[in-house]
Formats: C-alpha cells, sequence, structure tokens
C-alpha cells in the first residue's frame, strides 16, 4: 500500500495534467457544436467497427448451425425433385391417372450426417458418420449428398455408423440410363476415385456420352432417379452378350463433409415378402 501511495505521489504531476487534459475535451466536445460533432462521428465509426466485428465473431460460430439447416432444406428439394421426375415417368406411361397418384417417394425420408472419416486410396474404402441407432439409422440403407449416391450403411453404433463407400467392390449398385429402360450393375473396380463401370447391360443397349446414369429403384436402398454418373464410353469389350460402360461418379469422395442416409418407411415390409414369398400363397390356402 504504502509504494502504491509512494506511486502516485511520485508521479502525481502527470495525473493532475491527465485530469485537466480530460477535463479540457469535455468542456470543448460540450460548448463548440462542430468539436462535438466531429467527436460523434468518431465515435460512431468506432463503435460500427466493433460491432461489425462481433458481429462477424457471432456470424462464424453459427455456420454450423446454418450449414446444417441449408442441408436438410438441400435434401427436401432432391427428394421433392425425384419424386416429381418418378411421377412424370409414371403419368407418361398412365395419363388418366396422372391426377390421382400419390407420391412416389411418400415411404422414403433422410437423416443429415456429418462425416467423420473417409478414405478414397485403399482396396475396400469405408466411411464413418456421426449419426447412430440412436438417430434412427440401420444396416442397409442408403447414402447420398449433394451430388449423388455416397454407399451403403453396414455397420451401426449408438451415435455412429460406418458406410461401404461406392468405392469398394463389395458393393453392386443397380442403375439404369436415364434415357433406357435397360438396367445393369455400377461397380468400381479399383485405382481412380472418379470412375466406375456399369456392366451387364445388354448388348443392343443404345447410349451415347454424356448420358445420365441414375438408381433404378430396384431394391429398398435408394428410391429410382437419383444421380450416380455420366457415362464416358464404353468400358471394354465384352465377349458375351453384355455391354460394360465407363461411368464418371457425380460425387466428388475426396470432399465429401455432409451426407444424408435414407429411411424407407416399407423396408422391413419388403425385405420380409422377399424372405418369404410363398407366405401369402399359404394364407390364401388356409382361409379357404
Amino acid at each position: 500500500m504504502k509504494n502504491l501511495l509512494d506511486f502516485f505521489v511520485k508521479h502525481s504531476a502527470w495525473f493532475v495534467l491527465m485530469l485537466y487534459v480530460i477535463l479540457s475535451c469535455v468542456l470543448l466536445v460540450r460548448n463548440n457544436p462542430y468539436q462535438q460533432s466531429v467527436y460523434l462521428t468518431s465515435a460512431n465509426a468506432v463503435c460500427a467497427t466493433v460491432y461489425e466485428g462481433m458481429s462477424s465473431i457471432t456470424d462464424y460460430f453459427h455456420l454450423k448451425g446454418i450449414n446444417e439447416d441449408l442441408q436438410e432444406r438441400n435434401a427436401l428439394l432432391e427428394m421433392e425433385l425425384i419424386d416429381l421426375r418418378a411421377q412424370l415417368d409414371e403419368a407418361k406411361m398412365q395419363l388418366p391417372d396422372t391426377l390421382k397418384s400419390q407420391p412416389v417417394l411418400q415411404h422414403f425420408n433422410f437423416v443429415v450426417a456429418r462425416v467423420i472419416s473417409n478414405s478414397i486410396a485403399q482396396t475396400n474404402n469405408y466411411i464413418t458418420i456421426n449419426r447412430g441407432e440412436a438417430d434412427g439409422i440401420k444396416p442397409e440403407m442408403g447414402v447420398v449428398d449433394q451430388t449423388g449416391v455416397v454407399g451403403v450403411v453396414n455397420v451401426v453404433g449408438k451415435h455412429s455408423a460406418r458406410i461401404i463407400s461406392l468405392l469398394n467392390p463389395d458393393i453392386r449398385l443397380s442403375c439404369s440410363l436415364r434415357n433406357s429402360q435397360e438396367f445393369g450393375s455400377l461397380v468400381w473396380e479399383g485405382g481412380d476415385s472418379r470412375y466406375a463401370v456399369l456392366e451387364e447391360l445388354p448388348k443392343h443397349t443404345t447410349y451415347q456420352a454424356g448420358d445420365t446414369v441414375i438408381t433404378n429403384g430396384y431394391s429398398t436402398v435408394f428410391p429410382r432417379g437419383i444421380i450416380v454418373g455420366i457415362v464416358e464410353g464404353p468400358a471394354r469389350t465384352s465377349k458375351d452378350s453384355f455391354l460394360s460402360l465407363r461411368v464418371r461418379l457425380t460425387t466428388n469422395f475426396s470432399q465429401l463433409s455432409t451426407v444424408r442416409v435414407i429411411t424407407n418407411d416399407m423396408a422391413e415390409e419388403l425385405k420380409s415378402l422377399e424372405r418369404n414369398p410363398n407366405d401369402s400363397i399359404a394364407r390364401k390356402e388356409d382361409a379357404r
């Protein structure tokens, strides 16, 4: 305490000078309109700069929530677009019933997840996401991002799940050419993560470079119409009656950050029917 008092006494002249300077500035600004205007303008500019900096910091911390909201909105729009395309295809085949048709994707929904681990250079590649059983994720659910198909869920934990990436030879994805009813199996043969091969197409299939490859909906995993890639040309010449095409994948696996897991309310029922195709016949016979 004594040292503090000694400090004030020793520098008292400076403190008195500072007090006079402050009082002079206050009196100058208060009694002179011009100086008051300059002061207020400068103060407002400084406050605006401070507030802008604080707002930028706050906005930065809100980016995560904003991004998740945008991802959900994008996913809803994409599902609606796929649904409209499917209804349009249905309407072309059955024009009289167009107005009565129900949404084709009414049993499908999605869960937005963040990628926390990803590989693209291995022989068998996998992806890990931060959503699991607690979020409604189950094995054999399809996974997409905003540009195309990503893979299929294969192992589920409480709060995380592992996805078999499309860059894995263990996945054979049933696909069609958008402008054709012909379908085949898309498989990644290793090497370049940008390309895969659409195999087992009939030899008479007509195609052009630039044709779009989409999911054909022949399983409970993916609805029809989700884009997979773009045809670049023939992959190889086959000796049998099938055609293989080289496909440039639309999904950029090296930049995956947010994905959507597709849920299907009818999946269990359809799988049950596939496992027991004769159950319905047996029940009818028992009823007789």
